[in-house]
């Protein structure tokens, strides 16, 4: 039928969404326009009403199996189906997308049957009105797509957490979690996951990893030839269980790991070679470049998948994040980009190196699941040998010395000289502890500034220009909020506010901010075109990690 209606991108949607567990519930082959289309929702079909697994090397197999593969364009062309997937959550609203074209082309081949019936001359009109009468309805659309699942927590067996990484009998790492090494260019995040992946490989590492598994190590900066591959000799790791990740695309280019596109892939791998860890080395640029990594949102839509492929397979997810230029005591707010980030890990592990004597620190900022005090950890970057057949390599290998009395805290803080502590970047803290518990007025949190820090407005708009700190009019007055918390800010009504009271902050030395019943309604003619929006495009955080 020529110029029959259709939606190709649709169809796509529907059929990754399919192999990653979505819906689609009322539709059946014919009601996809593309042939080969209609053989991969039969293969899919086919395997999940077996029970089977259907992601793409399952249907590619099926398909093979038919004999029918070469007529979809191969396994490429499986794969690529679940790149046009947003998520399998969506495939219920691209199925309704499908069968809509597909009653639409029911009708248009019915009405051409039927006028070809009424110019024939000798056709009945017995026959003609049965025809007309025959025409298809849409069935009714099924409100009930998704449904809304009760288990009581009588019926959910309670576990003990296992603990994938144990120091001294108090865990570090869960199994089946995912979480970030963060800290400045240099501080030796990248050495630390190569140790881990080491201890991994050999059945080294304290805790439940008691026999070698395998480790996904994904690294965008680096060279695997010049820096992975003779840091992994160096830490002493099993070659043959650590596996480099890439992506081969239909077009026949290699391409790198991107997430959630490449979920489905990811979790294959882990379950095929019995995985225990995947490093993502950094996080950051594993992620789609569709999704805005400054948005909690969209964050979550990267992040999200992967805690939960995590707890299904049992691998740990362990991502090198980097610290942004600003300065602060509290590591985990150093993060770059979204708070997501520090949000979903449920473990965070800190980095931090004196400048003044070169003391090296790990500080654990977050333990989701153990004790949130555990001691800081001493480590050092070494010098190391390898030899190769084309000469010796000399690369930095990771070297674990046990408990610090000092702390990344320590570190970081205004007297250590590390934290690079200027009037900047002490209103930076003053912000972040300010605007921690979610947006506040601009008046009130440049007049607490003043009156009980010393602050002048000047030096408060540098540090708000720094942090990306999002604006909004609302009622009468201007309201601000860290990036992570603009969803907060949007929230806020536009009429006038009613009085908020402010929780208590802490300043860089401990002091508190303020604990003061803010008048919402009060605004000062000051704040009105003083107060710019963020500029998105400005870059920030750190460089690539650096050899050491």
């Amino acid at each position: 039928m020529t110029n029959a209606p259709h939606d190709l991108d649709a169809e796509r949607a529907v059929l990754g969404g399919f192999m990653l567990g979505g819906t689609a519930d009322g539709l059946v082959a014919p009601d996809f326009y593309r042939p080969a289309h209609q053989l991969v929702y039969e293969a899919v079909e086919a395997l999940r009403t077996a029970g089977k697994p259907s992601g793409a090397i399952a249907v590619a197999d099926e398909l093979r199996r038919r004999g029918t593969l070469n007529r979809v364009g191969g396994a490429p062309g499986v794969h690529t189906l679940l790149e046009s997937a947003p998520s399998a959550a969506n495939t219920a609203y691209y199925a309704a997308i499908v069968r809509e074209h597909a009653e639409r082309r029911q009708v248009l081949e019915h009405a051409s049957r039927l006028q070809q019936l009424a110019l024939n001359p000798s056709a009945e009109i017995a026959d003609l009105r049965a025809l007309a009468a025959s025409i298809p309805h849409p069935a009714a659309p099924d409100t009930h797509a998704r449904r809304l699942v009760l288990t009581p927590a009588s019926e959910i067996e309670p576990e003990p957490v296992v603990w994938a990484w144990e120091d001294d009998g108090a865990g570090r790492i869960p199994a089946g979690s995912l979480g970030l090494a963060a800290g400045r260019e240099g501080t030796g995040k990248s050495s630390f996951l190569i140790w881990l992946s080491a201890r991994i490989t050999t059945g080294t590492l304290p805790g439940s990893l008691c026999s070698p598994r395998g480790v996904i190590y994904v690294a965008v900066e680096d060279s695997w030839k010049y820096t992975i591959v003779p840091r992994l000799m160096a830490a002493g790791a099993d070659l043959k269980l650590v596996y480099r990740a890439e992506v081969h695309a239909v077009e026949g280019d290699t391409v790198a790991l991107s997430l959630p596109a490449d979920n489905r892939l990811l979790e294959e791998a882990i379950n095929g070679h019995n995985i225990a860890m995947v490093a993502l080395d950094p996080l950051m640029s594993a992620i789609s470049d569709q999704l805005d990594t400054h948005v909690n949102r969209q964050v979550r839509q990267a992040l999200d998948p992967l805690a939960r492929i995590a707890d299904r397979t049992g691998a740990v997810f362990a991502g090198i994040a980097h610290f942004n230029k600003s300065a602060s005591t509290d590591a985990s707010s150093l993060i770059t980009a979204s708070g997501a980030f520090k949000d979903v890990a449920r473990f965070i592990f800190a980095f931090a190196t004196d400048p003044d004597d070169g003391t090296k620190v790990i500080t654990q900022t977050k333990n989701s699941l153990g004790h949130s005090d555990l001691p800081s950890l001493a480590y050092r970057i070494i010098e190391a040998t390898v030899p190769t057949a084309k000469g010796d390599a000399r690369v930095g290998r990771f070297i674990l010395d046990g408990p610090s009395e000092r702390t990344v805290a320590d570190i970081l803080s205004p007297d250590s000289g590390g934290g690079g502590w200027t009037e900047k970047t002490r209103a930076e803290d003053y912000l972040r502890k300010a605007l921690h518990d979610g947006p506040r007025q601009s008046k009130d949190v440049e007049e607490e500034a003043r009156e009980m820090h010393g602050i002048s407005k000047r030096t408060l708009d540098r540090a708000r220009r720094n942090l990306q700190i999002p604006t909004a009019k609302r009622g009468s007055g201007w309201w601000i909020s860290l990036p992570e918390h603009e969803g907060d800010l949007n929230a806020l009504p536009d009429d006038d506010l009613p009085a908020k009271t402010v929780k208590v902050a802490k300043d860089a030395n401990g002091g508190t901010v303020g604990n003061r019943a803010k008048d919402a309604n009060a605004a000062s003619p000051g704040d009105v075109g003083s107060v710019g929006t963020v500029d998105r495009g400005w870059p920030i955080g750190s460089e690539g990690e650096a050899a050491q």
